[in-house]
């Protein structure tokens, strides 16, 4: 009997490998994503959007590999590209929609709208005959409508302030710069200030187009402004900070595992090459801002003066797709002139993207001391041997803690609202004409016009009508008036003057400026233990 079990047994198992399927062949990762894709919208219980379901798949993929390699979808291509190139194709307006109305704010110099003599405070009513007033349009409706391919026509119908009839414009679309440089101006005595807000294509030429304009008024000394500037091209970094190198010196150099090292090396002789120099950094100073910065510091070219930059050592290459959707995939790491790598660590994705507010709730924002590096992060500067760090962005040479006295919840609800926005391009449009007689120059605007309790009052009532919900506290307002002051009169100036008015207006309150200002006119640059000369 147990013989024939075991016959039974062996028969049993014989059958049983006869009849198990082969093995499939191994699928590749493209047909397993399409295997899924088919039974998901085959079974799935809702009707789905299977190009959402890729563009968040392939947003997944890539966040596992770092933070900063990104997928862009082809709606998002244009502005992205726009913001790198410097440039865009369009009309060349800065437009805002008040009250469903599209009213142009700037034309932009050079432009095609500003050559065909439209003008700040248009109203824009219709766009190729289709009506645009009071149909709910919303910012995005208007790019599609006036952004187009170069050489291409938009007609135009707008209303213009003392004029009866509309008046038509057939607009022939062309390229439109998007500048970095914000402004160049003269901050104090001897001292020139510029503020760019990113590296793209033209940066590079607005620097320097900026130096030798503040050389010509007597600048001695130069504060670039990198406060918030997220970065850019790497070679417009290279670029700038060759402007301040003199010599054969490495800039920066960067090695990935498909790409051997490479160093970036000052070429040219730049034109501010021994004059004093202050860069200034800030939590939101990142990538080529921080390449800029470590160069500078690193031969101890120049001051860093703010709170410690971003953390962002990963150089990230644009490549397009077949269907116009784009990737940025990093490929290197890159290092400063002394060696650091200033990356902060992102193996918890969560962690890093919380970064900013650890190191609000850390002190470190109000207090040097609270930022704890580890000596193994330690580097010494090329030519004095001065102690920096890497491992999480630029230490500044100068701390300037963040000064949030004003900021009650009163100032932060009012911003919230747009109303500094919005009442200034009201306000500058009911009285433009009587401003622009009164005020011929941004100097005279700065020197004689004051927010008074009556523009005040109206102001604070605009508010309340804008934000049912906004609830005023006296003690609060108090604490924040100056500030709301400040903060009005600089929109109300940029809608007269441009965006130059508002920054130099405006930073009265940047306290990383003033204390670059300071230290200048104190004498306490020269005593930082800089290097005499660059040479």
């Amino acid at each position: 009997m147990k013989q024939i079990i075991l016959s039974l047994s062996a028969v049993t198992l014989s059958f049983l490998s006869i009849a198990q399927p082969k093995p499939a062949p191994a699928q590749t990762d493209g047909q397993r994503i399409d295997e899924i894709m088919m039974y998901v919208s085959k079974m799935y219980v809702d009707d789905v959007d299977r190009k959402k379901l890729m563009d968040a798949a392939i947003v997944g993929m890539l966040e596992e590999l770092d933070p900063h390699s990104t997928y862009i979808s082809k709606e998002e291509v244009d502005d992205a590209k726009s913001s790198i190139e410097g440039s865009f194709v369009g009309i060349g307006i800065r437009f805002q929609i008040l009250k469903d109305t599209l009213i142009v704010v700037e034309t932009i110099p050079g432009g095609p709208s500003e050559k065909l003599g439209i003008r700040a405070g248009d109203k824009i009513v219709s766009i190729e005959g289709q009506n645009v007033a009071g149909v709910g349009l919303k910012n995005t409706q208007v790019r599609e409508k006036l952004l187009g391919d170069i050489g291409t026509k938009v007609r135009v119908d707008i209303k213009r302030k003392g004029v009866k009839k509309d008046l038509n414009f057939v607009i022939t679309r062309n390229t439109v710069p998007v500048n970095s440089v914000q402004c160049a101006y003269m901050v104090a005595p001897k001292i020139g200030y510029i503020k760019l807000t990113s590296f793209s294509r033209n940066s590079y030429q607005e620097i320097t187009k900026g130096i030798k304009e503040l050389k010509a008024m007597g600048m001695e000394s130069l504060i670039l402004d990198l406060q918030g500037n997220g970065g850019g091209l790497l070679n417009i970094a290279e670029y700038i900070s060759d402007e301040f190198l003199s010599g054969n010196k490495l800039i920066v150099y960067s090695e990935g595992r498909a790409q051997p090292r490479q160093d970036l090396v000052a070429k040219i002789d730049g034109s501010w090459e021994t004059g004093r120099l202050v860069v200034l950094t800030d939590e939101n100073s990142a990538s080529a801002s921080e390449i800029v910065a470590g160069a500078i510091q690193d031969w101890d070219r120049g001051l860093i003066v703010g709170r410690r930059s971003y953390g962002k050592g990963l150089v990230q290459r644009p490549i397009d797709l077949t269907d116009g959707s784009q990737i940025r995939l990093t490929i290197a790491r890159y290092f400063t002139p002394s060696g650091r790598w200033i990356q902060k660590p992102y193996d918890d994705l969560e962690e890093y993207r919380n970064d900013y507010m650890r190191r609000f709730m850390n002190g470190e924002m109000v207090h040097a001391d609270s930022i704890k590096l580890p000596d193994s992060l330690k580097f010494q500067t090329r030519l004095t041997q001065r102690t920096v760090y890497g491992g999480g962005g630029i230490m500044p040479d100068v701390f300037v803690p963040l000064d949030t006295s004003e900021f009650t919840d009163v100032y932060r609800d009012i911003s919230a609202t747009g109303a500094f926005s919005t009442y200034s391009l009201t306000y500058v449009d009911d009285n433009r004409d009587e401003l622009n007689k009164k005020y011929e120059t941004l100097e005279s605007f700065i020197s004689g016009f004051n927010i008074d309790k009556k523009q005040m009052d109206a102001f604070l009532d605009y508010v309340a009508k804008e934000d049912t919900e906004f609830k005023m506290n006296d003690a609060q307002f108090k604490t924040s008036e100056d500030l709301i002051r400040l903060r009005l009169k600089a929109s109300i100036a940029q809608d007269l003057f441009g965006t130059k008015a508002f920054y130099e207006i405006f930073n009265v309150k940047n306290e990383i400026l003033q204390s670059a200002i300071k230290l200048l006119q104190n004498n306490e640059y020269d005593s930082q233990n800089l290097a005499k000369t660059s040479k």
